[in-house]
């Protein structure tokens, strides 16, 4: 990901390799009105090789405990839609349907995203709805929720998928992500939601443990719906392959710890970008 392009625009700072863009003492999220949806972004993390393993080159076989140098998937960019028709093929196909989250999900309704749906975060820091851009083909983004049941509140999850005319548009589309959390670390979804405190990380390939896309990101932070007691953990993550964003969100409830709603959006995005890898990958 060209993180250039977002520090000359936002002022993010690179520490020790992570890209930070924005932070805050509270926790905070965004949630359905992201138009492409973080604890991390999903991983695939090996450990580090173990001291006086033998490498490859000595040992003449690959060393099960190093840590990947580059991307096992190859994009293709032949295979990659030129049209709408194409993008919306692909992008309903890679979409994490409910049972991607895990045992118990279900299709909220209406569960996907009208075509012409494409949400913008103004200087206000409340969420409106934009105009689809022309560098985009086609973005669909489906709602899926865990029920209510005893002590646990409704869990609410989407997962977006945003097909881009260009590899350079999708990067943007990246950085524009991580900008809105350091000029909005407090947003309004709609009326009666928002999330408090929002950071994000950016995670270039091989770096905080991203080893299955070139570029991903997360978001954390609080959520906040009127009528409901206390705070809520708030996440979205987003990875990109090739000219596809996967973003998928959660707003937490009562009942729901982190590690549990982060683990779904793990299964959800994951599934994604094999799906969206396996469409893209140069044929072997």
């Amino acid at each position: 990901m060209s993180y250039a392009r977002l520090t000359r625009s936002c002022c993010a700072v690179l520490v020790g390799g992570i890209l930070l863009a924005g932070c805050s003492d509270d926790g905070g999220g965004s949630g359905d009105p992201k138009p492409s949806a973080s604890s991390s972004a999903p991983t695939a993390t090996s450990p580090p090789a173990a001291s006086g393993s033998p490498s490859s080159a000595a040992s003449g076989t690959p060393d099960p405990l190093a840590t990947p140098t580059a991307l096992s998937f190859t994009f293709d960019p032949d295979r990659a839609p030129r049209n709408r028709a194409d993008a919306k093929r692909l992008a309903l196909d890679v979409l994490a349907e409910p049972d991607s989250w895990g045992p118990g999900y279900t299709e909220r309704s209406p569960y996907l995203s009208s075509e012409s749906y494409w949400p913008v975060l103004p200087a206000t820091c409340r969420w409106e709805t934009g105009t689809v851009p022309p560098t985009v083909l086609h973005s669909v983004t489906g709602y899926s929720r865990l029920p209510a049941k005893g002590a646990k509140g409704l869990l609410q999850v989407a997962a977006t998928v945003t097909v881009h005319t260009s590899v350079d548009e999708a990067e943007w589309e990246m950085a524009q992500t991580l900008e809105e959390a350091l000029r909005c670390p407090d947003q309004v979804l709609r009326d009666g939601e928002k999330v408090t405190g929002l950071f994000s990380i950016g995670n270039p390939f091989g770096v905080n443990g991203n080893f299955t896309a070139a570029d991903s990101l997360s978001e954390r932070g609080k959520y906040v719906k009127a009528g409901v007691a206390g705070e809520h953990f708030y996440g979205w993550s987003q990875s990109r392959v090739g000219t596809v964003t996967l973003a998928v969100s959660a707003k937490g409830s009562a009942g729901h710890t982190e590690d549990e709603v982060s683990t779904a959006m793990i299964r959800a995005l994951v599934t994604m970008l094999n799906r969206t890898q396996a469409e893209l990958e140069v044929k072997q």
